[in-house]
């Protein structure tokens, strides 16, 4: 029977219970909840010894904590004990509802496995419920709070005050406490596991806002132009910032590039290439409109700040200032096309010009050049297509290609026509490629065997040999022949019209590529240029002549540009043999 004084210890033993079972959701940590756990077990349930094992995430359990013993804790504290060890354990001896009893008499076979313990050699028991030393007894700790739940840990317990094994009471009190550490160890999980994540999410946001401030100092004093658009939208390609390089290149205020987008900007001729960079991204070349109205050349490279859940967001755009490079280049090309002592195009430049005048067909019969061009006939634009679903060969400007005409012949729309002027359009479709270019136009040269000027216009081409000019590089050297062929450039350039070409073929040879000329007009043009040279030229305080003998050629398709020049040359040779055979004649 239960003595008078029993309800008495129970009652302690509650208070006692309840003190450390408050104590453990004190603890601030996970390993001061497990230390309090250990030193409850010595405190509040009467044990001289006792150890926490927590289950790691590869399974195996470690020693956490010990309490009542520094000899046992410097001995056990941090081993580690296999799971298998463990569930060995915890699958034999006496079940006590959720705790497991091994006595001395069954534990001798668990002397050699790997699980930490501390044990004291002693006695054999006196009396029946006296503890052994070599006795254990293990407290299971569940997630859910009893043997349905995932294993956490066990609390091991050895060493009662008493000296007894524990009874009804004192099983119970052990297998509430299990419990209630195994709610707190959870919870300490818990809190370490959000205090890591707030950790973490506080080290991103802290690096989040060093990169923002970075990108901002970057963007803001970068030594060159940067923007960010919007994209998508009503205001896909409004621009959202721009830095001070940008507006200091435009001229323009931070405040007016806010309400514009760079195709408010572009030069007109580079719109395209803006509209295929800003959809396939990468870079290009084009220009920008200053405030003032001028264009600077620019470098644009575009990249796409995403959303991993909303696509792309903005546009980063950085913007190169290139317009010292482009005038290099310009120069670069200049001096490549030009001569490098009078200005005028060269040899190789003047080729190229002729050439893009002229294509491989010759006109076919009846075509009269540009006068039935501008009367709609086909010998203004590309020429005719062969029949249906054949292959038409067209030229256009400088190079011939062959445009494929799958399922029907090609129309040219001229001027007030569907396709708008310079557009070719397939019937039923757009313009091929979609862009427009410049027709072609037949050089045809005019009837040779006609004594009179039938009105034709076409491409002349006038040679000029200088006449007396060897003598003048013999007699005063050649800085006297080169101020000589300055001049006579700059007379040549000054009695053309504006588009026509003036080019210094080397040496002393000169050629003039006039088009719209008749037979009449070129040779009034030649006249007109000869009598512009033959005055004197001052050279270092003497005054030098020169004359010219021009012979007059015809560009006409079907001919190349060596051939043309090569005519040109001979009627050269025959105009300066017939004007010295007139000037023996007249001496």
């Amino acid at each position: 029977m239960e003595t008078e004084s029993e309800p008495y210890i129970r009652l302690a033993t509650l208070r006692l219970l309840h003190e450390v079972v408050a104590d453990l959701n004190t603890a601030r940590s996970l390993a001061d909840t497990v230390q309090t756990v250990a030193d409850g077990v010595i405190a509040g349930l009467g044990y001289e010894l006792s150890a926490v094992n927590l289950v790691r995430p590869d399974g195996d359990l470690i020693v956490a904590a010990v309490g009542g013993s520094a000899g046992a804790e410097a001995l056990m504290a941090g081993r580690v004990g296999s799971r298998a060890s463990w569930e060995r354990r915890l699958s034999m001896g006496d079940r006590w509802g959720d705790l497991r009893f091994i006595p001395y008499t069954e534990g001798w076979v668990l002397d050699e496995d790997d699980v930490p313990e501390w044990h004291t050699p002693g006695p054999a028991p006196r009396f029946p419920d006296e503890w052994h030393p070599m006795d254990r007894l293990l407290a299971p700790m569940y997630t859910a709070g009893g043997a349905g739940g995932e294993l956490i840990g066990v609390i091991s317990v050895d060493r009662p005050r008493n000296g007894r094994r524990p009874g009804a009471w004192g099983r119970e009190a052990l297998q509430m406490y299990a419990f209630h550490a195994a709610t707190a160890i959870g919870n300490a999980r818990l809190r370490a596991n959000m205090q890591r994540a707030l950790l973490r999410l506080e080290r991103e946001q802290q690096a989040l806002r060093a990169s923002e401030e970075s990108f901002r100092q970057a963007f803001e004093y970068a030594p060159s132009g940067m923007a960010i658009a919007e994209m998508g939208g009503d205001h896909h390609g409004r621009l959202l910032r721009a830095n001070d390089a940008l507006c200091r290149l435009l001229g323009r205020t931070a405040s007016a590039l806010r309400r514009c987008s760079f195709s408010d900007l572009v030069h007109p001729e580079d719109m395209g290439t803006l509209m295929r960079t800003s959809a396939e991204g990468g870079r290009a070349e084009l220009r920008l409109q200053r405030r003032d109205g001028s264009y600077v050349w620019v470098n644009l490279r575009n990249s796409v700040v995403a959303d991993a859940a909303d696509g792309p967001r903005f546009q980063l755009t950085h913007v190169e200032d290139i317009e010292e490079r482009k005038r290099h280049e310009l120069q670069l090309a200049h001096r490549a096309s030009h001569d490098s002592l009078t200005g005028l195009p060269n040899s190789a430049e003047l080729r190229a010009r002729l050439g893009s005048r002229l294509c491989a067909h010759p006109p076919r019969p009846g075509e009269s050049g540009a006068g039935d061009a501008e009367a709609g006939g086909l010998s203004r634009g590309y020429d005719a297509f062969d029949g249906p679903g054949g292959a038409g060969v067209f030229d256009g400007p400088g190079a011939a290609g062959v445009f494929d005409r799958p399922g029907g012949s090609g129309v040219f729309d001229g001027p007030g026509g569907s396709g708008g002027p310079g557009v070719f359009e397939r019937p039923g479709g757009p313009a091929v490629g979609g862009i427009p270019y410049e027709p072609h136009v037949h050089a045809i040269a005019p009837r040779e065997d006609d004594d009179v000027d039938d009105g034709h216009k076409g491409l002349a081409v006038l040679f000029c040999d200088l006449d007396g000019f060897k003598s003048i590089n013999d007699r005063f050297g050649h800085h006297a022949g080169d101020a000589v062929l300055i001049e006579v450039a700059r007379r040549l350039a000054g009695g053309v019209r504006e588009g026509d070409t003036v080019a210094r073929l080397g040496g002393d040879e000169f050629v003039v590529l006039a088009d719209g000329l008749g037979r009449a007009d070129a040779q009034d043009l030649a006249v007109r240029l000869r009598n512009a040279i033959t005055p004197p030229i001052r050279v270092d305080g003497r005054a030098v002549r020169v004359g010219a003998s021009f012979g007059i050629g015809w560009a006409s398709c079907g001919m190349t540009a060596e051939e043309v020049l090569h005519s040109a040359d001979q009627r050269m040779y025959v105009e300066k043999r017939s004007r010295a055979k007139e000037r023996r004649r007249a001496g």
